[in-house]
C-alpha cells in the first residue's frame, strides 16, 4: 500500500494572491495530518511564487511535533533548494530538474549529463540523514545508474501516464511504468510517485506498479478539496492509495 504525501504548495500559491494570510499553510496541513495523510511535501520555487522559506520552517516546526508524518521537501538542488534542507532536514528530499520559472516539473533527470553535478548533493544529504529521491522518467535503464549514485528512491514522472488514463494507450503506457518499477527494484532502489495523479487514475497505477512506496499528490487533490472539504479529500485519496488488487 503507497503513503499518500500531500503538496501543498497550491494552497500556497492561493494564499499568496493576496496579503492577508489566508489560507493558512500551516492550519491547511494540520488537518491533512489529522485526516491521516503519511506525509507533506513541498516544492519551494526561486520566484516565491508558491511555498516560501518561512513556510518551510513552520511546517518543519510543525511535523516535529507529528511522529510518523514525514516532510519531503523538493525541488532543483542548483536553485538554492540546499538551504532549505540544510537548515530543517527533512526526513526526504526529491531532488527535480526544473528550471527557474518553469510553469511545472514535466521531466525526469537525464542522468547521462547531470549524474557528475548530482553525486556531491547526493552525498550530502545523505551525510546529514536524509533519505534521497530522483524525479525520473519510466525509463528502465537509467535505474542503475539513478542507484549508482547513491539514492534511496526514484520518483517516477507519472503526467504520461496520467495523458494516456482512459485511453487505448492506457496499458501501454502503464506497463512502462511497470518495467521501470521492476528495474528500480532490481538495481536496490524504492519508488515514489507523483504528477497530475488523481482519485480517477491512483487506483490503476497503485495496483499495477510493484513496491511503490508512496504517492505525492497536490494540484488534484486541492481542487478536489473545493468539493469535498480539505480532510475528507485526503481520506479519499487515501483510499485510492491503498488500492488493492482486483
Amino acid at each position: 500500500m503507497a503513503k499518500l504525501s500531500v503538496n501543498l504548495n497550491k494552497i500556497a500559491l492561493l494564499r499568496n494572491t493576496r496579503a492577508l494570510g489566508i489560507p493558512s499553510l500551516t492550519r491547511a496541513a494540520q488537518i491533512v495530518v489529522n485526516a491521516g495523510a503519511d506525509g507533506i511535501t513541498v516544492h519551494p520555487r526561486p520566484d516565491g511564487r508558491h511555498v516560501r522559506a518561512d513556510d518551510v520552517s513552520e511546517l518543519a516546526t510543525l511535523l516535529k511535533a507529528t511522529p510518523g508524518v514525514e516532510f519531503n521537501i523538493e525541488g532543483n538542488p542548483f536553485h538554492n533548494l540546499l538551504e532549505y534542507v540544510r537548515t530543517v532536514r527533512p526526513h526526504q528530499c526529491t531532488l527535480v530538474p526544473d528550471e527557474s520559472g518553469q510553469f511545472t516539473s514535466d521531466h525526469g533527470w537525464d542522468l547521462a549529463k547531470d549524474a557528475t553535478r548530482l553525486t556531491p548533493i547526493v552525498a550530502e544529504l545523505k551525510s546529514l540523514g536524509i533519505r534521497v529521491s530522483l524525479f525520473m522518467d519510466p525509463v528502465p535503464a537509467a535505474m542503475s545508474h539513478a542507484r549508482s549514485l547513491g539514492v534511496d528512491r526514484i520518483e517516477l514522472y507519472t503526467e504520461p501516464y496520467a495523458e494516456a488514463f482512459g485511453t487505448q494507450n492506457q496499458t501501454v503506457v502503464l506497463n512502462r511504468y511497470v518495467g521501470a518499477a521492476n528495474a528500480a527494484r532490481s538495481a536496490g532502489l524504492e519508488i515514489n510517485a507523483g504528477h497530475d495523479l488523481n482519485l480517477q487514475n491512483l487506483p490503476a497505477f497503485v495496483r499495477a506498479v510493484p513496491g511503490l512506496k508512496e504517492v505525492s499528490i497536490g494540484h488534484a487533490l486541492v481542487a478536489d478539496a473545493l468539493e469535498f472539504g480539505l480532510a475528507e479529500t485526503v481520506r479519499r485519496y487515501l483510499v485510492a492509495a491503498r488500492a488493492e488488487g482486483e
